[in-house]
């Protein structure tokens, strides 16, 4: 199950990702964690220090190899360098499974241990003092894209993708690539702004949509939400004496967090197992392809000097029962 947490900068949106990474390692599930925020926060989020989540391997700074696993024997593909971000799979392509072991994770996945369980965690890399002026940071986003692409997942396995702040999230067409979207918002005009752009912008793909309230501090706050979010609202959370501890780098056992807030992250839950039931896999892949060749149009064709629409497998759906080249 593939799940996105997005909201505006401050939101919380970190935060709540990262319970809930922990929530899902706690119950002995695989569990990818993927920080593609521009701010990396989501490393010290798990308990790592700062000069931990600093060391961990970009993902953007991996993609050769990334593309070179992916493309595997798929005919349609000249050449890893003609890949972009929303290249398809095509028979002969190489697919990533959530419990094994392949190049890409060894390369860019590191395990973090958790009171819990252990989780993989993957981060596409800061913005540099390099990129300034040069380079956009969707370039990076771009690998954890042409991953999700290229996944394959099932039931009780799960990937949580912390995704860049505000409506940048729609800068690719990686708002498509999830079971369910929790979208983080505050009690206020701010917090439920970034709401209406998501629902607006995502209602013509059929993107499922919760709302998380963080920072609700009484009923005046749970009514405003209401008003503003209606049936999209999930659950609120409030202040939390445990994540203030960790953010102090005090991490009490994941045991003791509050139980209101363990009773909200099994709702999350029950929330996601629910999509399962409602996975279409044929959608996922068209829509994976008409951003694909969306980008081919605007840019890949003349970026790559190849017909970028030629990569697209007409024959080929991804699904858990999709076979894998030998």
């Amino acid at each position: 199950m593939k799940i996105a947490f997005v909201g505006k900068g401050g939101s919380g949106k970190t935060t709540l990702s990262s319970l809930f990474i922990r929530h899902l390692a706690a119950t002995g599930a695989p569990v990818i964690a993927v920080d593609a925020d521009i701010n990396q926060h989501l490393g010290v989020a798990l308990g790592l220090d700062e000069a931990e989540a600093a060391d961990l391997p970009a993902m953007g700074d991996r993609l050769p190899l990334i593309k070179d696993y992916l493309r595997g024997s798929n005919p349609r593909i000249a050449s890893a360098g003609t890949m972009i971000k929303t290249t398809p799979p095509g028979e002969g392509s190489r697919l990533l499974h959530v419990r094994e072991n392949n190049p890409v994770y060894d390369a860019c996945a590191r395990p973090v241990e958790l009171d819990g369980g252990a989780v993989r965690l993957m981060v596409t890399g800061p913005f540099t003092d390099a990129d300034l002026g040069v380079s956009c940071y969707h370039s990076k986003t771009g690998a954890v894209e042409l991953c999700l692409n290229h996944l394959v997942d099932g039931r009780d396995e799960y990937v949580v993708v912390d995704m860049t702040a505000g409506s940048d999230s729609f800068a690719s067409g990686m708002f498509t690539r999830f079971d369910m979207t929790f979208l983080v918002a505050e009690p206020t005009r701010k917090g439920v702004s970034v709401y209406r752009q998501y629902k607006e912008y995502a209602r013509d793909y059929g993107v499922e949509l919760k709302v998380v309230g963080n920072k609700v501090q009484g009923a005046d706050d749970l009514d405003f939400l209401r008003a503003e979010v209606g049936d999209d609202l999930l659950v609120t959370v409030g202040h939390s004496d445990w994540v203030r501890a960790v953010e102090k780098g005090r991490p009490p056992r994941f045991q003791l967090l509050e139980e209101t807030n363990h009773a909200a992250l099994r709702r999350l839950h029950s929330a996601v197992e629910a999509s399962y039931e409602r996975r279409d896999w044929g959608r996922y892949t068209r829509q994976m392809v008409h951003f694909h060749l969306k980008n081919a149009h605007a840019w890949g064709n003349e970026r790559t000097g190849a017909d970028l629409a030629a990569q697209v497998d007409p024959a080929f759906v991804l699904c858990e029962g999709v076979a894998a080249p030998a």
